[in-house]
């Protein structure tokens, strides 16, 4: 008597070979949704423990693998163990394929989505920003779903040559019709991730400044310091030199000083000396150097750096102008005079004779 459990039944297998694979299928499908559970929770539990929120999109991605997708692949893996007539086999794996397709798309889409919520939730991003990234959010997702489709056509036996070709001569088409408005989107989220500058910043652009009031997906506005607002297309904003004021962390300060040409020598050595001990009196200054730099056409010139250690213009004017009228008191004190621009005309006489040295007269300038 033949065993019946060795007899070809369902699908030309016999019932032990059956067996096994369901055994199979369910070991597989216990097996994968015990791992996917495991690796969720300690997932979970380390994202509690780091402050930032960017790791919770790793956390939506793994809840979007959904346990009939594990069952439905650990069922495509049992019926290797199976012997199936080749079209069959054949149709499962494409089966197999598509499903795997799908829940790649679903993961990559949750994936886009929790990013997008994540840099549109921060604090420092402001209303046009979100509005930028709600926009590539969903260009990304487009892009997602076109690639998904067409793989899942692929696979279902349909030639997608012709179509990727349409499909490419329409980009191109859509793209040099568009490519303003592409190159100031692609530089809107350059701007986003880069940050050269942010809401608030006070920013010089070539021979015009004020300070950033918004960043939309195509344009730039800017606040001038005359009340009016300038608006700059994103992308020829950042082929220009920006200089943003705002990331300073201290200022320089470069201040050119002139005294009389009959000042006496000893006095010129004293006032570097002079100098530095005015700047080392004020609160939050660092000198840098004082020197006679030159002998200029009609002053003595002394050259004088210090930094102010703190960004702010209004406190860099005030140390300023503390330093400033401590100088003149200090000048005034030792009776050293500030030049300023001077004139000096020999008048000839006329007639014969020895008339003697010529006079002159000294005319003084405007400062």
């Amino acid at each position: 008597m033949t065993d019946w459990w060795l007899q070809p039944a369902l699908l030309g297998n016999e019932p032990l070979r059956l067996a096994a694979a369901a055994l199979a299928w369910v070991v597989a499908g216990v097996a994968l949704s015990a791992v996917r559970r495991l690796g969720l929770r300690r997932v979970e539990a380390w994202t509690q423990r780091t402050t930032t929120r960017l790791d919770d999109v790793l956390v939506a991605v793994l809840r979007s693998v959904r346990p009939g997708f594990l069952w439905l692949l650990a069922g495509w893996f049992a019926t290797r163990l199976l012997t199936l007539d080749p079209a069959f086999d054949g149709a499962l794996r494409t089966a197999a394929i598509l499903v795997v397709l799908l829940q790649i798309g679903v993961a990559a889409n949750v994936g886009l989505q929790s990013l997008g919520t994540y840099y549109r939730d921060r604090e420092e991003v402001d209303g046009g920003r979100r509005t930028t990234v709600a926009a590539f959010t969903f260009l990304g997702r487009l892009v997602l779903y076109v690639v998904v489709v067409l793989l899942i056509l692929e696979n279902l036996g349909v030639d997608i040559t012709a179509l990727l070709a349409g499909i490419g001569i329409g980009a191109v088409a859509i793209g040099l019709a568009l490519q303003n408005i592409l190159g100031d989107l692609f530089a809107s989220l350059s701007i986003l991730f880069d940050k050269p500058f942010e809401i608030g910043d006070f920013v010089v652009v070539d021979d015009l400044s004020g300070t950033i009031e918004n960043v939309g997906l195509r344009t730039t506005r800017v606040r001038a310091l005359s009340g009016e607002q300038l608006v700059f297309a994103n992308n020829d904003l950042l082929q220009s030199r920006i200089r943003n004021y705002k990331r300073m962390r201290e200022r320089r300060a470069v201040v050119a000083l002139g005294v009389t040409y009959d000042t006496p020598s000893e006095r010129l050595r004293e006032l570097p000396d002079v100098i530095r001990t005015i700047i080392e009196a004020q609160d939050g200054v660092r000198f840098d150097r004082a020197h006679f730099k030159a002998f200029g056409a009609s002053s003595l010139d002394f050259e004088v750096v210090y930094w102010v250690l703190e960004p702010d213009y209004e406190t860099y004017m005030n140390v300023n102008q503390a330093i400033h009228l401590e100088l003149f008191d200090a000048f005034a004190a030792r009776g050293v005079e500030f030049a300023f621009p001077t004139r000096t005309v020999h008048v000839v006489p006329t007639g014969g004779g020895d008339a003697g040295p010529a006079p002159s007269s000294t005319t003084a300038g405007t400062p």
